[in-house]
Parts: structure tokens; sequence; C-alpha cells
């Protein structure tokens, strides 16, 4: 099953076990249906699926309306860019939904445009950076078991979060890894253990770093793989823990920001533990990172190993 067809099972389902919400966004139950990602979308009675027109402040306003109204909401975004003219409402507006406990969900559900050939919207992909800007609870979904874990315990749970998918990964078979760890918050996946590195990827470079992983092992080098989903800082006493015992740290980022999350749990490593090796992996975007180009994150294979052995 592709990861879009995966993820589109799991929201339609979600969905119908709540009884009175209302689905929004453009085009969400026509056309292409956001590339698959709302296809066939269905509520119990006395819910709404409403096909919108681009009015993104607005729409957003409208979710935190409906939240302290106590009706359950999804606003499904084509692609990320468009959040930025809803930025007054993530900061201000939150900032006043939050502080009365809402008991109701709104939840951001935008597509992270981030497969190359775009156009210049292609650019941006800092998730992180809309959800830092007012410490909006964010989650990234990159395969099955975050994927079911993220949706089935955040889209209707009570408060606002944004989840995002990537559309560079809407086309191919999602991944199956089974995690041996999950922290309490869902936010940190551990899907290998090994004793001579610790790898932990964010944003939605989990691909890189499972195929990272097997080049390492067929090397002889095993090591421990990490998914860090949240966008903001988080519990992740388990990756540092486990980068005390290796001392070897691989941080992979694929996001475009200047202020990549990998950098705050690599200072909280440097502070707590002695490594021998501390490699981030992350976008060198040249002069034409403005133009459609792959967009893809190159990683030095042979350099981290030739580093590690």
């Amino acid at each position: 099953m592709k990861y879009v067809e995966y993820i589109n099972e799991l929201i339609r389902n979600k969905i119908l076990e709540k009884e009175k919400i209302v689905v929004f966004g453009q085009n969400i139950a026509a056309g292409s249906c956001l590339g698959g990602l709302t296809r066939n979308l269905k509520v119990r009675e006395g819910g709404l699926i409403i096909n919108t027109q681009n009015s993104e402040n607005t729409l957003c306003g409208v979710g935190f309306g409906l939240m302290l109204g106590k009706v359950a909401s999804i606003y499904f975004m084509k692609q990320q860019d468009f959040l930025l003219l809803g930025i007054d409402q993530l900061v201000n507006t939150y900032n006043f939904i939050r502080r009365k406990n809402p008991e109701t969900s709104f939840t951001i559900f935008p597509i992270i445009v981030d497969n190359g050939y775009q156009g210049l919207q292609s650019s941006l992909n800092n998730f992180g950076d809309f959800c830092s800007i007012a410490r909006v609870p964010g989650f990234a979904v990159t395969n099955k078991a975050d994927a079911e874990k993220i949706i089935n315990s955040q889209l209707l749970s009570p408060g606002f979060r944004i989840i995002g998918v990537s559309q560079r990964l809407f086309g191919q078979k999602v991944l199956d890894a089974k995690p041996v760890y999950i922290n309490q918050e869902g936010t940190v996946f551990q899907y290998k253990e090994g004793k001579r590195a610790t790898i932990a990827c964010f944003n939605f470079s989990f691909s890189y770093g499972l195929g990272l992983q097997e080049r390492l092992k067929e090397k002889g080098l095993e090591s421990s793989l990490f998914s860090v989903n949240s966008m903001t800082r988080t519990n992740w006493s388990r990756i540092i823990e486990d980068a005390g015992e290796t001392q070897n740290l691989i941080l992979i980022d694929d996001s475009k920001s200047e202020n990549l999350s990998c950098y705050a749990l690599a200072s909280d490593i440097m502070s707590q533990c002695q490594l021998k090796n501390k490699i981030i992996v992350k976008r060198e975007l040249s002069k034409n990172w403005l133009w459609p180009n792959p967009d893809l994150l190159e990683i030095d294979y042979k350099k981290i190993i030739e580093q590690l052995s």
C-alpha cells in the first residue's frame, strides 16, 4: 500500500468514530481530493464535509471558532506554505484559545511540499518553524507505525495541533518499520538497537535514516535508529541515553529551515555526553535552491562509514 493510501485509510476510520465533526478544506471531496489524502471521506450523522475557497486566514479562524463552540474539526490544507496566511491565527488566536483549556479538538492537516520540481513553494518545507512560532504541537508522519500512533492519538484529541504529511512520500510504498520503543508522548520512536552509533531522524527524513542504518549494518556497524516526530522540543531522554553509550551521534534533518529541530537535541546530548563523533546531515542549499530541482537530501554514505570505522 502506498503512503498516501495508508494515511487516508487511517483518517477515514478515525473520522467515523466521531458523531459530530466538521471536516473542511479546498476540494477535499472533489477532484483529486488532495492527491488522494482525503478521498472517500465520510462523516456520521450530524457531521459536515465542506469544500471551501482559498481563504486560509479565515479558515484557520473557523476552526478555532468551532473549537470554542465545542465542535471538533479538521482543516485539510493542500500545501503548507498557504499556512503563512494564517500566522496571526496560529499565534494570537491560539494563545487566547489555549488559556481556556478547550474540551474539543481542532487539527490542521497540511501537505508539506517537499518532492522537488514544484517551483518556489517547494522551498518552504519548514514545518518546525510554523510550530515553534507559538509552540504549536506538530507531528510528522513518515511510516505505518508513527502514522497509526499519531493519527489515532492526536487527530481528534482535545486541543489544537498540526499534523503534516510529506508529498515526496505520497506515491511511495509506505514503510512498515516496527518500533522497539515509543515514548509516552508518542513523539520519539526507536526502530533499531545497536552499539556503534545513534541515528536520530527529524522532519520527514526517516527513510534516509533507515537507508543509512542498513548501509552501516552491511559494514558491520550496528546502530540504533530513532525518529523524532515532534516539531518542537520533546522528551528524547532515550536518545540521549543511547548516544551516551555509543558515543557516535548522527542527526538527519531534511527541513530547509536555518533553525533545525535537531540542533536542540544536539545541544542536550553535548551537555550530557562525551562523544567521539557528531555528524549532522542536513541540506546544503545551492544558489539554485529557489528554482525547480530534485529537492532530495544528499547523504555521503561513504564518508560517514569511514568516520565511524
